[in-house]
């Protein structure tokens, strides 16, 4: 399996250029469920040890539908197919012209949540227009078991997120606890039913703090699925992190903020107003080429399919 391995803000990404199964030719939606429900074994061989890392998230190369775009992507991590994922369309723009697959300027590219747009200003820097991202739920209280209650906005930035500000520093000295909070709060939102307009369930956690640098607005702590915390400030989040500020009044439209992640890497976002009331984010992040490899499943290994 031909792969090429990045990072956007220290959070890694695995573009699979071939030896993928084959999906079929339907919908991104709906090869995205095929992977999801036919081919666990092959996600977790490809992110999990002993090939994989923690946090890793594999970009699958598909044939879009929309002949506008230069390539479909299938973005899952270590527990769950995603709709999309901003860290990784960054680095898949950077993969994609290391590839010389695209130059500098503006290119779309289909994932399952809808086609996204990708600006790549140089061979490290991008800026990706994301899809209509919107508050679901206003000031949403749940109870956290060993917490109590604890109120945040749910809010669709193309992955489902639960956003609080956090009751301690955003630090990486306290990741172990900011963790072990958002899966509580995960679990609380998903017992008390709280989900999106068709019943999408909570997958993401944002734990909001204030950030040491001036420049920056928030430094967020993100839970993803697979309960590893995003390097990166996270895409999708800070998507629907912008949602939520639009939302109550605190961000004009066109206005640029910073937002870091634990690590203290960034992004830069604005947004424009969306065709249905929500917003169009603009996130813009840089990634590194990190690899450049072959695969090898040894069908005498015994941990082909990755160490579950």
């Amino acid at each position: 399996m031909h792969v090429i391995d990045s990072h956007t803000g220290g959070m890694p990404t695995r573009v699979i250029l071939e030896g993928s199964p084959d999906l079929g030719s339907g919908p991104l939606s709906a090869r995205a469920k095929t992977l999801s429900a036919e081919h666990a074994d092959f996600c977790n061989s490809v992110l999990l040890e002993p090939r994989g890392q923690a946090g890793m998230v594999a970009a699958l190369l598909v044939e879009p539908v929309d002949p506008e775009c230069v390539t479909g992507v299938i973005y899952f991590d270590a527990d769950a197919v995603l709709g999309m994922c901003g860290h990784g369309t960054i680095g898949l723009a950077v993969t994609l012209a290391r590839m010389g697959r695209i130059s500098q300027g503006i290119h779309k590219i289909e994932t399952p949540a809808g086609v996204v747009t990708v600006e790549l200003h140089d061979a490290n820097t991008v800026s990706v227009t994301n899809i209509e991202s919107r508050r679901i739920h206003h000031q949403a209280t749940v109870d956290v078991e060993g917490v109590g209650a604890v109120t945040g906005d749910m809010a669709y930035g193309g992955n489902w997120f639960f956003i609080a500000d956090a009751p301690f520093e955003v630090t990486t000295a306290n990741i172990p606890a900011l963790t072990d909070l958002s899966v509580a709060i995960r679990d609380a939102c998903i017992r008390a039913g709280l989900t999106g307009p068709e019943g999408q369930p909570v997958d993401h956690v944002i734990l909001s703090g204030a950030s040491p640098n001036a420049a920056a607005l928030r430094r967020n702590f993100v839970l993803c699925p697979d309960n590893e915390y995003d390097r990166s400030p996270c895409g999708t989040g800070s998507s629907a992190f912008v949602s939520c500020l639009a939302a109550a009044g605190q961000l004009a439209e066109g206005e640029e903020i910073v937002l870091e992640s634990v690590i203290g890497s960034s992004y830069r976002l604005s947004y424009r107003p969306g065709p249905t009331g929500g917003v169009i984010p603009r996130i813009t992040g840089q990634a590194h080429i990190m690899a450049e490899t072959t695969l090898v499943f040894d069908q005498n290994d015994p941990f082909k399919a990755g160490i579950v």
